[in-house]
């Protein structure tokens, strides 16, 4: 169809791992014991009748693996039957679901196992492509935005001896100031398509790391969703985590009633399932809020496009390496316990030092590719393959000529963090794990300013 018509198309499958599946996002070994709530891939598809676009959220950790996310996103689009730069694939970031794609060289043990969910998730997400495509209908957009609060804080603080640490603890007394920039927004995209059912896009940014353990879970992202669609019964609802790597759930001077359903986990950070329903509530009370009184835009032509990015990497000096082959000998041993540090002190380090050991010989640069899906004037979709400051996606969101951008982290890859730069100086576990030197924030930032201004 080539008539100009703005069309949308929605499709959801099941993505949850079988028990006994990895699970990742922390420093120790933890293996799926069961099913809390099962995970998801959703996708919108949207297309002005000449080109078409699949944006696809899926409940993982993140997808690694530069090689393997391009292999994956060719495999979707002769499904979809779109051009490979028109396959936008997030990850939510749950922490108590499985990691996906290839690791980089040396760290293959993080993946250990996971050979068959690669090909099923890979098959699950072709699937949900094409379903998408087939679904598309007539539609029309709006667009709102409200705010969740008290549910996302920064967590690099400045302690009164001048260092910085990441989740220093609840209510502790050596806490100077938080550092960085806190965006509470949730920014809200309503497509409406008539007796076909609306689709709502809803972005909001922080940490999906509050229910913790070994159990299958999407977090607060999934119960979001779930919130927000018995809420408006024929609406399907799907999920971009936004510019999170600075922020989390951590409130270190919590509000009579604010731990509630939290408990202390195993780094100085609460956790609990119920408090991550509390978070997916909240959002999907704010995206509520807006729902009918959106504001009508202009939808115009679908544009696509990917740009690389060429990024210094943070190798280590000479005499850094032998204590960080040390402790990451230690590590993986499972001899945490001879490390002299506990809690997110021994996160940090561990971190650290595999950083440190996995660039002793390099390579000196690595390639990002940034991704985008515009919809007219009025909306851009701006993908990062990683995990961004929030800073980043303001700095994204300023430059941007869209009059909506929404920025989402771990699309089209899951790179590791980006700090901004004056956190390099400062420290703490993000800068000190970070395989990209210190100019990553620029990069990415002057990168999309040059993407977006293409489309």
């Amino acid at each position: 169809m080539k008539d100009g018509t703005f069309r949308a198309g929605f499709a959801r499958v099941d993505i949850t791992p079988p028990l006994g599946t990895p699970i990742v996002g922390y420093f120790e070994e933890r293996r799926a014991k069961g099913v809390l709530d099962c995970l998801e891939a959703n996708a919108l598809a949207v297309s002005d009748g000449e080109r078409t676009a699949v944006l696809l959220s899926a409940d993982l950790l993140g997808i690694e693996g530069v090689a393997f996310n391009a292999a994956l996103r060719r495999r979707i689009s002769v499904a979809a039957g779109v051009p490979t730069e028109a396959v936008y694939v997030h990850s939510t970031h749950t922490h108590t679901g499985p990691g996906a794609g290839k690791a980089d060289a040396g760290r293959t043990d993080l993946f250990d196992g996971t050979d068959f969910y690669n090909e099923f998730l890979a098959s699950r997400l072709a699937d949900v492509a094409a379903f998408a495509v087939a679904d598309l209908s007539p539609a029309q957009l709006a667009v709102g935005c409200a705010e969740a609060k008290r549910i996302s804080f920064l967590r690099r603080y400045r302690m009164k001896d001048g260092s910085i640490r990441t989740n220093p603890g609840i209510c502790n007394p050596d806490i100077a100031e938080p550092i960085g920039c806190l965006d509470e927004t949730v920014r809200v995209l309503r497509v409406k398509r008539g007796d076909k059912g609306d689709i709502a896009v809803v972005n909001f940014a922080t940490h999906p790391d509050v229910v913790g353990g070994d159990m299958i879970s999407g977090d607060w992202p999934a119960f979001a969703r779930r919130t927000f669609e018995r809420a408006e019964p024929g609406t399907k609802c799907i999920f971009f985590n936004g510019a999170q790597g600075d922020v989390n759930h951590v409130c270190i001077d919590p509000r009579p009633g604010e731990r509630e359903g939290l408990h202390p986990d195993f780094d100085d950070v609460d956790r609990g399932y119920e408090h991550a329903q509390h978070m997916g509530r909240v959002v999907a009370a704010a995206a509520l809020s807006v729902w009918g009184k959106c504001v009508k835009v202009a939808a115009g032509p679908v544009r696509f496009a990917v740009r690389t990015v060429s990024v210094p990497s943070q190798m280590p000096k000479p005499e850094e390496l032998p204590k960080a082959r040390e402790y990451d000998s230690l590590h993986r041993a499972g001899r945490d316990a001879e490390i002299p540090f506990t809690g997110m002190a021994l996160t940090t380090v561990v971190a650290e030092a595999g950083r440190m050991v996995l660039l002793a010989d390099g390579p000196a640069s690595f390639d990002l590719p940034l991704s985008a899906v515009s919809i007219g004037d009025s909306v851009v979709f701006a993908g990062i393959p990683g995990e961004p400051f929030s800073d980043i996606g303001r700095a994204i969101r300023e430059r941007s000529p869209f009059a909506m951008t929404v920025c989402t982290c771990l699309t089209n890859g899951s790179c590791g963090y980006f700090p901004v730069e004056s956190a390099y100086a400062e420290g703490g576990y993000e800068a000190r794990s970070s395989v990209f030197a210190s100019s990553v924030a620029a990069d990415i930032v002057a990168g999309h300013d040059a993407l977006l201004r293409q489309l």
